[in-house]
Formats: structure tokens, sequence, C-alpha cells
């Protein structure tokens, strides 16, 4: 991490109420970036879609289990990690949410939606420790990476769950 970064940490109990704290902690953070409302409104999509993941999928809910965020500001950059301590699982066994036998499946639209709206989107997921969702969004809209992490998943160990 550069030394002119700089780092909003959020800790959250697995219960859904507390996805608005995530919430509130993400608009603040792109505050300090000057993001439009639209991005900011992406971002905060993006996040509430990893956390309630987090909390539902990786920890089952369960009140012992906590969601850590933490937001690392740097100059053009913003990178978001949202890590559970969950089982863990592999982002590629997730079901198409465009597929036609998925199209009305009420649930499975999350990571669908980080991968649309952060620029860089990454899992990393192992037994035992949990999972780690990190998302990237450029300050300048014009840097464009590669649309939402394709092809990057599955860096680091990657569990089924």
């Amino acid at each position: 991490m550069k030394p002119d970064a700089s780092v909003t940490e959020v800790v959250l109990e697995s219960k859904l109420e507390n996805v608005e704290q995530a919430e509130e902690a993400t608009r603040s953070v792109c505050a300090k970036l000057g993001f439009d409302e639209e991005t900011v409104f992406h971002i905060e999509m993006a996040v509430h879609e990893a956390v309630i993941n987090a909390i539902h999928h990786g920890n089952k809910e369960d009140p012992l289990k906590k969601v850590y965020i933490k937001f690392i500001l740097l100059e053009e950059t913003l990178e978001i990690h949202v890590q559970d301590e969950g089982p863990g699982f592999d982002p590629g066994k997730v079901p198409d949410p465009l597929a036609k036998e998925n199209l009305l499946n009420i649930s499975g639209r999350g990571i669908f939606l980080v991968r649309k709206f952060m620029d860089e989107f990454r899992v990393d997921s192992s037994p035992g420790k949990g999972t780690e969702v990190i998302m990237i969004k450029h300050v300048d809209s014009r840097i464009q990476s590669n649309q939402g992490g394709t092809g990057r998943e599955h860096e680091g160990d990657s569990a089924s769950g």
C-alpha cells in the first residue's frame, strides 16, 4: 500500500440489518473521492451485494461471525475488500443470472451486479479462511480495466461452497 493511502475499516455482525452501515460507510468514503452521484450509487450497490453475500451465504447469518470491510483510497482508485468467515466458494460455479433457466430466480445476481458496477473484481476464497471479495473503482472513468475482472476471479485458492 502506498504511503498516501487512506484506509477506513468497518466490522459488522452477521445480521442483514447491518447492510445499511456498510452503505453509509461507502457513501462517506466515496464523498472523499468526488465520485458523481451515479458512480456512488453503483459502488454502494456493489458493496451492498458483497456484504449481503458475506452475511447470508458466507457466514450463514451466524451472529458470532463478522464481516470485515476495508476501503483503501488511493489518489486515483478506490479499493474495497469485503471478507467473511464462512467456508469459501468458487464464483465460477455461480449460475449465470442471464441464462434462460435462471431469469426468474430471485437470487444469484449479486456477483453479476458487482462485476457490472466495478472496474475490477476478484474473489479470494479458501476453506477455513472465508472469502474475500476485492472490488476496484477508478476515480477517472476513462481508465478502463478488464470490465469487471473477467478471468481474475480465481486468483488465490478457490473452494466450492
